[in-house]
């Protein structure tokens, strides 16, 4: 098991450790010069970095999928119609990187608000050459981009298929089962509103929560009205409407919205070290920002979302799957470079002190600082532990 170098399973032989028989002194880790020591620790968070490099290469080349980057709905006097954003228009950069989907534009957009709160976009429309458009976001809160609102202030959404409100699955035991709704049922209007897509169904149902919903249901050519109660979920601290219902939309009408982008190995494995590099950046930067109380702490996650999460991404596909475990190896490279004690980056410190002072951290100070860091990472994983059951209890 030592051998799989994905860390955390190797212990040192160190004199700090243990005894050390004089004939293998040499081979103690405490013995070898600085920079051996430099590169050996330095080694299991590249290691972190190098397989979310193997991730992402893996799902460029068995394809990326998702909704193709054109603009559907530009609310008239937002942030994007006055710069000139319409429907129809084809983004297809963003600061200079191509996006071949929306979740493209959506990571791109994101780093670039989160660097200096401007940027370029690059459209396209139909029977016209390519232009580019400034926007400015810099007067728009962290939170309300950590929270997904990103889009929302900018008044713009991407052009999706408008799928029938008819139900594909129901979550046993969930509010639409014991509300009598059924795979197949054809929802005609809710409270009375007639509904012509899923989306207004989603948007009706999570705008209102605990509240007893009257829906007139098309089933087997007869409509009946069934009375179906919300229940309330969370994120981030923002409280919505969720019965256990979902759609299938038809491949038919998915084929013009979405597109799967493939690369060929070599050229993968550039994207993968692009994107890598990218990914790494963003969560300095919000890192940063949480640190310096910029944006909330609440965003951070722990172990029972990190599988909530995982399970979420495997039952989507391989790709989903393969694009957070990247995600997670970057953040935990990131963490592992962090200067705490105990830590990586903590011994990384104490090395860059004793090649400034010429020997080694006192045994002392290494000591309190063991103290300091263990400290510093039990509330660290408190705090995560307190929003993951936050999240789940509302």
């Amino acid at each position: 098991i030592a051998a799989i170098p994905l860390g955390g399973y190797v212990k040192m032989l160190d004199e700090n450790e243990g005894e050390v028989a004089e004939h293998e002194r040499h081979r103690a880790f405490n013995c070898q010069a600085l920079w051996k020591r430099i590169a050996i620790v330095v080694a299991g968070p590249a290691f972190n970095f190098l397989f979310a490099i193997f991730a992402y290469s893996l799902t460029f080349i068995v394809g990326i999928g998702g909704l193709k980057p054109i603009i559907g709905e530009v609310e008239a006097g937002g942030t994007a119609a006055a710069a000139g954003l319409a429907a129809g228009q084809r983004i297809v950069a963003v600061d200079g990187r191509d996006t071949s989907t929306w979740q493209g534009v959506v990571e791109s957009i994101i780093g670039a608000t989160l660097k200096d709160g401007t940027f370029k976009l690059e459209v396209e429309e139909p029977g016209a050459g390519p232009r580019t458009v400034m926007l400015d976001l810099r007067g728009m809160g962290i939170d309300e981009i950590s929270r997904g609102r990103l889009f929302e202030s900018l008044g713009l959404s991407p052009k999706r298929p408008i799928v029938p409100p008819v139900i594909a699955e129901v979550e046993a035991g969930g509010p639409a089962d014991k509300g009598g709704l059924r795979s197949g049922d054809r929802v005609l209007a809710l409270e009375g509103n007639k509904l012509d897509s899923w989306r207004a169904f989603v948007d009706f149902i999570r705008a209102h929560p605990e509240q007893a919903v009257e829906m007139l249901v098309e089933r087997d050519g007869a409509t009946m009205s069934l009375v179906v109660r919300p229940v309330v979920a969370s994120e981030d601290g923002a409280s919505y409407g969720r019965i256990g219902a979902g759609v299938k939309p038809p491949d038919s009408e998915m084929q013009d919205y979405y597109a799967t982008v493939r690369y060929a190995p070599w050229t993968a494995v550039i994207k993968a070290m692009q994107k890598t590099w990218d990914m790494s950046t963003l969560t300095l930067r919000m890192l940063w920002k949480m640190v310096t109380l910029q944006i909330s702490v609440k965003h951070l996650s722990g172990p029972i979302s990190i599988a909530q999460y995982a399970g979420f991404s495997a039952e989507i596909g391989l790709t989903r799957f393969l694009d957070f475990l990247a995600i997670v190896s970057i953040s935990l490279g990131i963490l592992n470079l962090m200067p705490i004690p105990i830590l990586d980056g903590g011994h990384l410190l104490y090395y860059l002190i004793e090649s400034i002072i010429g020997r080694p951290v006192s045994e002392e100070a290494q000591f309190l600082g063991q103290r300091l860091g263990i400290a510093m990472l039990v509330g660290l994983m408190g705090l995560a532990f307190y929003n993951d059951l936050a999240r789940i209890f509302g």
